[in-house]
């Protein structure tokens, strides 16, 4: 796994670390039909140059159409050499565990290393979101265990293992994969949880058993430390290493300095991203510079290690430019 970095002082906190989601989505939102994804690797290739720790790109088959993840960050890896690469988050159960990773340990053989995959259940909670899991020929009732047994059989993949499984959804006999991923224990994998969520106590023992680390996009800093310290104590009384668990917060910004044409940008975008107004007032903060330090230091504070932010804006490289000269020097 890569290893966190350290701070070079004598506190022994991890040195925070900052993440760009690249606009994927935001790609086709923009353009009905792009004839290039050039923006895309660019944003990428700038946020290395400036230093920041990881690139991440998001996951949606047909409700909420967007460039395919995985080929997207095997293209990043190509022109890049430092910044981590990462999921925010897969939808691992719209895939199958042999294929999904083949491609795991591809990527990070490309990128000698630097993959890491954020995953989640993902939604089922209207009909674009039942469309797509009927087209990928998933039961969406059935996600979330089909989701657990991909976990076990792609991390003993990962390990060089030779897998026989049995479960509720795939029988495996005598399986092996190559090539295998460059990070001796495999490609690391972080679970969504979430404190308000009606699964919360699920999310938080799937975690605890089989993940590498946590990630939230809605909870506040308050119950974000509350997941930390609810995933921690179950690992540890399941024999783990507590502080193994890397944490990562993903929020959504925009650094738009007039507060109400930042907050109607945002509104716009968000709900051409989502097609529904599901962000209320846990999202943001939208409009400045210092309402965005303010935020990240909160989460920081709260127990991230890991911040990714989100341009809830239809102009990403303007954002981006913002976020490196006025936010991200206050934390590198």
């Amino acid at each position: 796994m890569t290893q966190p970095q350290s701070d070079s002082g004598t506190t022994g906190k991890k040195k925070p670390r900052l993440g760009l989601l690249l606009p994927t989505r935001g790609l086709l939102l923009a353009e009905e039909r792009p004839r290039s994804a050039d923006r895309i690797i660019d944003l990428a290739c700038r946020a290395e140059e400036a230093g920041l720790d990881s690139v991440w790109v998001g996951d949606s088959l047909t409700a909420k159409p967007r460039l395919e993840p995985l080929t997207v960050l095997a293209a990043v890896a190509a022109r890049t050499s430092r910044v981590r690469l990462g999921t925010s988050v897969l939808l691992m159960a719209l895939r199958h565990p042999v294929l999904l990773a083949q491609t795991l340990g591809t990527v990070d053989l490309i990128s000698h290393g630097r993959l890491m995959i954020a995953a989640g259940v993902g939604g089922a909670f209207n009909a674009e979101q039942e469309a797509e899991w009927n087209a990928a020929g998933v039961s969406a009732r059935r996600r979330a265990s089909r989701m657990e047994e991909m976990l076990k059989i792609i991390k003993a993949l990962g390990r060089g293992e030779s897998v026989d499984f049995s479960g509720r959804h795939f029988d495996l006999e005598s399986v092996t994969v190559k090539p295998w991923p460059v990070q001796q224990d495999g490609v690391p994998i972080y679970l969504a949880c979430h404190w308000g969520a009606r699964a919360r106590d699920v999310q938080i023992k799937r975690a605890a058993r089989l993940a590498d680390g946590v990630i939230s996009i809605s909870d506040s800093p308050e119950e974000h430390t509350r997941v930390i310290e609810a995933v921690r104590e179950e690992a540890a009384s399941l024999g783990r290493d507590p502080d193994s668990l890397e944490t990562v917060m993903y929020l959504t910004v925009n650094m738009g300095t007039d507060l109400a044409r930042a907050e109607a940008e945002s509104e716009r975008y968000l709900l051409g991203y989502y097609g529904a107004e599901i962000w209320g007032d846990r999202w943001g903060p939208f409009g400045g510079p210092e309402r965005v330090k303010e935020r990240i230091a909160q989460y920081l504070e709260a127990g991230a290690e890991t911040v990714i932010v989100r341009f809830a804006s239809f102009e990403p490289e303007q954002q981006l430019s913002t976020f490196l000269e006025q936010v991200a020097p206050e934390f590198t």
